[in-house]
């Protein structure tokens, strides 16, 4: 395994196991240190608002949340699509009408705060239509001026 590979996965395992852990799973006690919310709550509403965006077939505002940059970035597929541009027009590729869009869920959500102005976020997506599918995710957020946005999007299916 690559060194890069190796010194990531150590960092974001020790992000993940050092920082606060915020699970908005229900039923689940959190771990960590003493809790905020109120992150975790800010980062939830703006997917809720992306959920809400997505179900009405707004794919531009669905894609608000994330940051606006050639260097955002996108993994999915084994794949990893770089800037918010050519991250729109896969999903205009992918899902070019509501039937193929279906309806979006969020769940299981867990926010862990990596500092002041950066956050990830844990959780799974579903997508409600004719042929259902989801999957998890984990977005890396970033507090830039024009306020919370994905810098990083990792999302994958389940096997069928």
């Amino acid at each position: 395994m690559n060194r890069r590979l190796l010194t990531g996965m150590a960092l974001v395992a020790g992000l993940t196991c050092g920082g606060l852990y915020l699970d908005r799973q229900p039923g689940k006690e959190a771990i960590g240190a003493p809790q905020s919310t109120e992150l975790a709550a800010v980062l939830e509403s703006i997917v809720t608002e992306q959920a809400t965006a997505w179900n009405r077939g707004d794919l531009p505002g669905f894609m608000k949340a994330y940051w606006n940059d050639a260097r955002m970035t996108f993994s999915s597929g084994g794949k990893t699509e770089r800037g918010w541009q050519p991250t729109l027009e896969r999903y205009q590729k992918n899902y070019p009408d509501q039937k193929t869009m279906g309806k979006l869920t969020f769940s299981a959500l867990e926010t862990t705060p990596l500092g002041s102005d950066a956050a990830l976020m844990l959780g799974r997506w579903k997508l409600d239509r004719a042929e259902p599918i989801g999957g998890n995710f984990s977005l890396v957020w970033k507090k830039t001026e024009a306020g919370w946005r994905i810098i990083h999007d990792h999302s994958s299916a389940d096997k069928p």
